[in-house]
C-alpha cells in the first residue's frame, strides 16, 4: 500500500477560541468558531467570508487543470492519484527520513524536520474526545511557548500512540527530549505527531537511537521523501506548493499531508505540515491556519469517521527577507492569504483522491439553504451517506438517494422547490423528476472519474461546497485487513 506513482519531472493568539486547539473547543459551535476568527481579521473578515466559495471554485478549477493525474504505478495506487509537485527548498527548513521499524516490511516510517532559530508555529488539531498523546503534547507546548521559536518536528507512521494513557505521554516526552538534545533546544520547542493503529503504545526506543543518523542526513530538498515516510494506507504521497508576494518580496509556501481513510470534517483525519519562509507572528499565523482549515480540510470527507490524531501544523521561518507581519488582516498579507488557502485546499483534495478504495472524486454544492451552516450540514449528509456513495461507485445517477440525504439532514428545506443536478444535467426540479431527464445522458455522465452534484433546497441564500469520494468494495477490504 505504500507504493507511490513515479515522481513528476516537473510538475495562540494561542488557544484562540476560533481554533480546534484542544478538546474544549469541541463544545463551541462551528458558527461561533467562524465568527471569532472573522472578527480577528478586522475589516477584511467580511470580505474574506463573502469570497470563500468563489475562491474555492476558482482554486478547484485551477487544480483540475494544473495538477496532472499520475498514471498509477500499480493496481494498488488510486486511479485518482496526482503527481507529487516539484517543491523548492524553504529557507530555514531541513528534513530527513528513516526507518524506525513500526512496520514489518521495509519502508521509511520516521520523519524529522529542523527549523531555523526564531521559527513561529501554529496548529489546529482533532476535536476527537479521545485525542492522542502527541496531540496533547503539541497543544500544551504551543500554549506554553505561544508559538515562538519552535525548532523541530518529529513524525512517525505505523503507531498512533492514542488511548495509551500516561505511558504514551511519557513516550512522547522522551522522543521530544531526544530531539531537543540533538538540536540544542528546549523540549517545548519540539512538535510531535503520530499516525497508525490506535491503542498501541509508541516504542520510543525505536526512534531515539535513530536520531544521530537522521541529523547527519538533514537536507533542504526532501519534501517528496518526507511525504512518503508519513503514509499509512495512502497510495500516493501528497504535496503542494505556492509562491506569494509580501510587500514586494517573494515568499514560498510548501506542505505535505497524509490521509486516506477515517476522513471527516472538523478536521479531516490526517497529518499535514506546512512551512513558509515568510516572517509572521505566531498569533497571526494561528488566526490564518484556523480560518483556512474551515474552507479546506473541514470541507472534505471520505467516510465520516474522525480520527484521534488529526494535526495540521504551520511553521514560518522568517528567512525570506520579507517584513515581519504581526496581524492576520494586514493588507500586505493579501496574496499570501490566498496562496496559503490554495496550498491547504490542494492537500485536502488530495486526501479525497486517495480515499480508501476510491474510484470517483465528487464535488457537492448546496445552495438555497437557510444559512451557510445549514448548507454545510446538508452537503455533509449527502457526502457521507453510504447509499449515495455506493450509487456513485455503481455509476448510478440515483437522484432519489440525493433527495433522501437532503431530507435526512433535518435542516429547513422546501420540498417543492428542490433541484438536483449531475454536472449540467437536471435530474429533479421543483420537487419532482425533471421533464428533461435523460437516463442515457445521466448514465454516460456517471462514468466520469470526476463528478459534480448540485442541490438547491429553495429556502434561502446559504451555500456550501464539500468534496467526497465513492464507497467501493475495496474500502471494506482495506479496513478489514488493516491490522493483519
Amino acid at each position: 500500500m505504500s507504493r507511490k506513482p513515479p515522481p513528476a519531472k516537473s510538475t495562540p493568539k494561542p488557544r484562540s477560541a476560533g481554533v480546534s486547539m484542544v478538546r474544549d473547543a469541541a463544545a463551541g459551535s462551528v458558527e461561533a468558531v467562524g465568527q471569532t476568527l472573522e472578527w480577528a481579521l478586522d475589516p477584511l473578515a467580511s470580505a474574506l467570508k463573502r469570497a470563500a466559495l468563489r475562491r474555492a471554485d476558482r482554486q478547484t478549477q485551477a487544480l483540475s487543470t494544473a495538477t496532472v493525474p499520475a498514471a498509477p504505478a500499480s493496481p494498488l495506487v488510486s486511479p485518482l492519484a496526482v503527481r507529487f509537485p516539484r517543491i523548492a527548498p524553504i529557507a530555514g527548513v531541513e528534513m530527513a527520513i528513516g526507518r524506525a521499524g513500526f512496520y514489518k516490511h521495509e519502508r521509511p516510517d520516521l520523519l524529522v524536520m529542523r527549523f531555523a532559530e526564531g521559527t513561529a508555529a501554529a496548529g489546529v488539531f482533532t476535536r476527537h474526545r479521545v485525542g492522542s498523546a502527541p496531540v496533547d503534547w503539541c497543544t500544551r507546548q504551543l500554549a506554553a511557548s505561544k508559538g515562538e521559536d519552535v525548532r523541530a518536528l518529529v513524525v512517525n507512521a505505523g503507531c498512533a500512540n492514542s488511548f495509551t494513557g500516561k505511558p504514551g505521554a511519557d513516550a512522547v516526552r522522551r522522543v521530544a527530549a531526544g530531539i531537543a538534545k540533538r538540536f540544542d533546544c528546549r523540549q517545548r520547542d519540539v512538535m510531535c505527531a503520530s499516525t497508525g493503529v490506535i491503542g498501541v503504545l509508541l516504542d520510543d526506543s525505536k526512534i531515539v537511537p535513530r536520531l544521530p543518523e537522521l541529523e547527519a542526513r538533514l537536507t533542504e530538498d526532501g519534501w517528496a521523501e518526507a511525504a512518503a515516510a508519513i503514509m499509512t494506507t495512502d497510495t500516493f504521497p501528497k504535496g503542494a506548493t505556492a509562491e506569494a508576494q509580501i510587500d514586494g518580496v517573494k515568499v514560498r509556501i510548501a506542505g505535505i499531508a497524509k490521509g486516506s481513510g477515517m476522513i471527516a470534517p472538523d478536521m479531516a483525519t490526517m497529518l499535514a505540515f506546512v512551512a513558509t519562509d515568510a516572517a509572521i507572528a505566531p498569533a497571526a499565523l494561528q488566526t490564518l491556519v484556523g480560518l483556512y482549515t474551515r474552507s479546506t480540510f473541514n470541507c472534505v470527507t471520505v467516510d465520516g469517521d474522525r480520527s484521534t490524531n488529526d494535526t495540521l501544523l504551520l511553521f514560518a521561518t522568517g528567512q525570506s527577507g520579507a517584513p515581519r507581519i504581526s496581524r492576520a488582516g494586514d493588507r500586505r498579507l493579501s496574496d499570501f492569504r490566498e496562496k496559503l488557502e490554495s496550498v491547504l485546499l490542494d492537500l485536502a483534495l488530495q486526501l479525497v483522491r486517495d480515499g480508501e478504495g476510491a474510484s470517483k472524486f465528487v464535488k457537492v454544492n448546496v445552495t438555497g439553504a437557510e444559512n451557510a451552516a445549514s448548507a454545510r450540514k446538508i452537503a455533509r449528509t449527502i457526502c457521507e451517506s453510504p447509499l449515495v456513495k455506493t450509487a456513485f461507485a455503481g455509476e448510478d445517477a440515483n437522484w432519489g438517494r440525493i433527495v433522501m440525504a437532503v431530507g435526512r439532514a433535518d435542516e429547513p428545506i422546501d420540498r417543492d422547490r428542490i433541484c438536483v443536478k449531475f454536472g449540467p444535467l437536471v435530474a429533479a426540479q421543483d420537487g419532482l423528476v425533471s421533464t428533461t431527464y435523460d437516463e442515457a445522458k445521466m448514465s454516460a455522465y456517471m462514468k466520469r472519474q470526476e463528478l459534480e452534484v448540485s442541490v438547491d433546497v429553495g429556502v434561502g441564500r446559504g451555500a456550501a461546497t464539500m468534496w467526497t469520494c465513492d464507497l467501493t468494495k475495496r474500502y471494506v477490504e482495506i479496513n478489514g485487513d488493516y491490522r493483519s
